[in-house]
């Protein structure tokens, strides 16, 4: 069955509309205060769409990232008393409080790892402002940690360029239902 080959010919036209740079600088901007979906998700066939911009995307992807990020600061620093009900009885209460365990820990490292890994960056923008981190070291964290994640995001689907494109487009269903698949297997396994 055929669900996945329309959906990444409509992605892959998508990522090469004229706007589609304005979008991906919103779509940084939120996910990193309050958005749970990454920017990686349009970052990647933009770059694959048009190779020769891919660096320029992720430029574009680090900056909005980071202002996005200063904007959850000021979130935890301002609001985090109206926000702590909602954020406590949401799913990432949990990455809250790990987050605050690893500024205690490691204070600048922890907001470069959050911002390199697939771990929810917005908690640990939030938690650095309640927590007072200083706005430099936190600054440099994430232009350095997000930077290295999108700039690696976007090199790696310039150099697939074409090839790369047309590999996927043939093998998309199949990749897509294995991960429907590995989905369901791992929600199985984590209710077991």
């Amino acid at each position: 069955m055929k669900i996945f080959s329309p959906l990444y010919a409509r992605a892959m036209l998508w990522a090469r509309h004229r706007h589609a740079p304005w979008y991906l600088g919103g779509l940084s901007f939120a996910e990193s205060s309050f958005f749970p979906i990454p920017p990686d998700v349009m970052l990647a066939p933009m770059s694959l769409a048009n190779p020769r911009r891919a660096m320029w995307f992720a430029l574009l992807t680090t900056l909005t990232s980071v202002a996005g990020g200063l904007f959850g600061y000021l979130i935890g620093a301002y609001a985090f008393d109206a926000i702590e009900p909602w954020l406590r009885e949401s799913r990432y209460w949990g990455a809250y409080e790990q987050a605050v365990a690893w500024f205690g820990e490691w204070g600048f490292w922890a907001v470069f790892v959050a911002g390199f890994s697939p771990i929810p960056y917005k908690v640990f923008t939030i938690a650095a402002g309640a927590l007072s981190m200083a706005l430099l070291p936190f600054t440099l964290a994430s232009l350095v940690g997000r930077g290295a994640r999108f700039f690696l995001v976007a090199g790696l689907m310039a150099w697939g360029g074409a090839r790369m494109e047309a590999v996927l487009h043939r093998y998309i269903d199949r990749l897509g239902w294995a991960t429907v698949a590995a989905v369901v297997l791992g929600v199985l396994v984590y209710r077991a």
